[in-house]
């Protein structure tokens, strides 16, 4: 496989290029820049990706953040929902006629657990309110699965198959950068935490089993389907999501 890393920072992204090439022995490896908390370079992104291939087997989308602050991103959208919800929803949706063309080809969106027992209001999605950093969070990652549910149901899976999944509770600085009582919690719990590796082990497979229709819309927890919370199986609310969230990147 020839595999396109995308990140923020120049150095880190061609460290991470550099430490997956040590790895796997592998040169197939290249990387783009975009910050995806402005929606600006997230179309660069697309632009560049689409101009370099002429194909696109499978597309995950994993870039996520918790904001231990309330921020407005550059385009005028609260922070988490800017970087975990509508940058994923506008690069997928910008790349989709080239999946489509590709096929049999793949989506696989990063969700959590952390979804549980949120709620969103479709009339204050860029600036909701009763704003902390967990509900954003958990809101954001609630979006990313009715978003899944909703595309799944707007495209043919015998082209295109689109998941979502929990990878477990993974390791990294993630959660170091909320301060306060949230970096220490954090910290404390890290020991605990599956590595990084582990943490990957579900998109790997997403990405990689031979038959990917039967979790087609859905959402996968260790490499089964699981049950998310209700909210997140409203197909009308979902409807209603990916309309709002089209008005809000322009497409």
């Amino acid at each position: 496989m020839r595999v396109v890393m995308a990140g923020r920072d120049r150095i880190r992204t061609e460290a991470a290029r550099q430490f997956v090439s040590d790895r796997s022995g592998s040169d197939r490896l290249e990387i783009v820049l975009a910050e995806f908390s402005c929606l600006a370079e997230v179309r660069q992104l697309a632009e560049e990706f689409l101009s370099a291939h002429n194909r696109l087997d499978v597309l995950v989308n994993n870039a996520g953040l918790f904001s231990p602050k309330y921020r407005i991103s550059a385009d005028g959208f609260e922070l988490t929902f800017a970087v975990n919800h509508l940058a994923p929803f506008l690069l997928t949706n910008l790349l989709l006629a080239r999946l489509e063309a590709s096929a049999p080809a793949r989506i696989i969106n990063v969700a959590s657990e952390a979804h549980r027992n949120n709620r969103i209001d479709i009339g204050n999605l860029a600036r909701p309110r009763a704003w902390t950093m967990m509900r954003a969070y958990g809101r954001s990652k609630l979006c990313n699965i009715l978003f899944t549910r909703e595309l799944g149901s707007r495209i043919d899976a015998r082209e295109v198959v689109v998941t979502c999944l929990h990878p477990g509770m993974v390791a990294t600085a993630i959660g170091q950068r909320g301060g306060g009582l949230v970096e220490l919690g954090w910290r404390l719990m890290k020991p605990f935490m599956i590595g990084p590796e582990q943490g990957a082990e579900t998109p790997v497979f997403l990405a990689t089993v031979a038959d990917p229709a039967p979790f087609h819309g859905g959402y996968v927890i260790r490499r089964t389907l699981a049950q998310p919370d209700p909210a997140a199986l409203d197909s009308g609310l979902a409807r209603r999501l990916w309309e709002e969230s089209a008005k809000l990147v322009g497409i």
